[in-house]
């Protein structure tokens, strides 16, 4: 449990949000939502005693354990994985290093005797005898083999690294858990593994993350941090989202009745519930929804950005022909002997266990990249606009936003340009700063800004909801969903990926597969599974 009590934190004359008076409790998981900068991480941080708040308190229950996420990757170099992983339990691990020092003495004496019972009985009340074998079974489960148990952290790869420390927090059930990004770098296999475990978990959670899925599936509740302020809402991000836009809707209809409103807003309620008990993962959480007032139920002050794509033709039947394509980097061979055809109405997710496929094969396709073997053919009627991985090229210059877009634009009048900006919450004097200093998020909306002046009818995404806050991502995503055209698209968002697509092909090193059904229904497909074991260990 964590109590928080008239908190506030301000930097220099910013207040970042104040009065925030929350109550979290066991066997609840708070999924943290808010605009970039708004103060997610801050929360987190402040919670786990980094930061101290400019005012306010922060209590915990009575000899409750906190864990958190850690993001230093080289804070324990030195020490073996499986180390790491059981040093999460810091208790623990001080009982076991002073048990352990007290035997390695020469001169035993009868003081180090008694010290050395206590440590073990307390050793023994905190499961220690069960403690690596705990660690090597979450260890595994997140993707480290046993045989890199005994490594050196310094030893391992970035990527390896942040499963470590994910085992590492999760190490020991503590009583509060603290999650900021959990999934990034993960698998999909891995996503839905900590989705899984965190939906059974009886304890406290927090958790940030960009990922919709992975917020759905975990989450009992919404913290939202908005304008100043830190609301606690019933129900995961979908829920928050719907019945946000719902209530809008309803304010901006003035002239309807109460009793209608409310009869709409419990239907709504009735259905989303009916929805939550269907979830294979959150079963133990079917009834998150039972005690929620009505009027708790607010529009959002979240501003969405219009993205609207806006084909200049329709597609014709033959979109793109791949035949024979082969791609390697560094002699790792990434995918070979791609044949397929891209016809009308496909909307396709590319995946991989080599996330640098996707790239590799957009790349080919769009910007001339030079195959291994292979060839391909886009369509006659078919004009497409790619957003790339690695976006940095298209911003080393010192133009003003209003004179980058403006190279894109068939109409070069400030008031034409300035209006697709606008569209993507560049407001006021934000039009005229310099390209090469944005951050990673304004220089995503500045290409989905290009993308929709092109009027393409077909999009091409390598990784579209990389560094976009939730409130882009979703803008992003229901735009693409009732696009009339065709999508060929690489996302580590679920929600992006089971929402849009309807045909999956995976490249591996062997060969694809090519699937016509949803992403869900291609992650349980057992002849995929089959064919994954065949095509990755030929």
């Amino acid at each position: 449990m964590i109590i928080v009590s008239d908190l506030a934190i301000q930097f220099g004359k910013r207040i970042l949000f104040q009065d925030v008076n929350l109550k979290f409790t066991a066997g609840n998981c708070y999924g943290v939502i808010g605009a970039n900068g708004a103060g997610k991480s801050t929360l987190l941080r402040m919670l786990s005693g980094d930061l101290e708040p400019t005012r306010g308190t922060i209590t915990f229950g009575h000899n409750e354990r906190l864990s958190v996420l850690k993001q230093d990757h080289f804070e324990f170099d030195e020490f073996t994985v499986i180390d790491t992983v059981m040093m999460g339990h810091d208790k623990l691990w001080k009982v076991k290093e002073e048990k352990d020092a007290i035997y390695a003495k020469e001169d035993f004496t009868e003081e180090d005797g008694i010290r050395a019972s206590e440590l073990e009985e307390q050793f023994a009340e905190m499961d220690g005898w069960n403690a690596e074998s705990d660690a090597a079974s979450l260890l595994s489960s997140l993707g480290i083999k046993e045989e890199f148990h005994y490594t050196l952290m310094k030893d391992m790869s970035g990527k390896e690294k942040v499963r470590i420390l994910l085992a590492r927090a999760l190490f020991g059930k503590p009583d509060n858990l603290l999650l900021d990004e959990p999934t990034n770098d993960l698998d999909i296999d891995t996503i839905r593994w900590l989705e899984n475990y965190l939906a059974d978990y009886e304890n406290t959670v927090l958790v940030v993350s960009h990922d919709r899925h992975f917020l759905d599936a975990v989450s009992t509740h919404t913290i939202d941090i908005d304008y100043g302020k830190i609301q606690m809402f019933a129900g995961n991000y979908s829920f928050w989202y719907e019945s946000s836009q719902l209530a809008l809707r309803q304010q901006q209809m003035q002239n309807k009745k109460a009793e209608e409103k409310k009869k709409e807003l419990e239907e709504f309620i009735r259905r989303f519930s009916a929805n939550v008990a269907k979830s294979k993962q959150a079963t133990s959480r079917r009834k998150m929804l039972e005690k929620l007032n009505i009027e708790e139920i607010k529009p959002s002050t979240r501003k969405y950005p219009g993205i609207i794509f806006t084909p200049e033709r329709e597609p014709g039947n033959m979109v793109l022909e791949v035949k024979g394509l082969a791609a390697s980097v560094d002699g790792v061979t990434l995918f070979k002997d791609l044949n397929f055809n891209v016809e009308k109405d496909d909307k396709i997710a590319f995946v991989s266990r080599d996330p640098r496929a996707m790239t590799a094969f957009f790349e080919i396709i769009c910007n001339g990249a030079t195959p291994d073997a292979g060839t391909f053919k886009w369509g006659q009627t078919i004009t497409s606009a790619y957003l790339p991985l690695d976006n940095s090229g298209f911003f080393n210059t010192d133009m003003s936003l209003v004179d980058w877009l403006s190279q894109y634009s068939p109409d070069t009048t400030e008031s034409f340009v300035r209006g697709y900006l606008g569209r993507m919450l560049f407001a006021g004097e934000e039009i005229y700063k310099k390209a090469s200093v944005i951050s990673g998020g304004e220089k995503m909306r500045c290409m989905i800004s290009r993308m929709m002046l092109k009027n393409a009818n077909c999009m091409v995404l390598d990784s579209p909801a990389n560094h976009l806050d939730l409130e882009s991502i979703q803008a992003f995503n229901n735009s693409l969903k009732s696009f009339k055209g065709n999508v060929l698209m690489a996302s580590h968002d679920h929600e992006f990926i089971s929402s849009v697509c309807n045909r999956i092909i995976e490249l591996t090193p062997n060969g694809i597969i090519d699937k016509v059904e949803n992403y869900d229904d291609y992650l349980d497909d057992a002849n995929v599974r089959a064919a994954q074991e065949r095509l990755y260990n030929v």
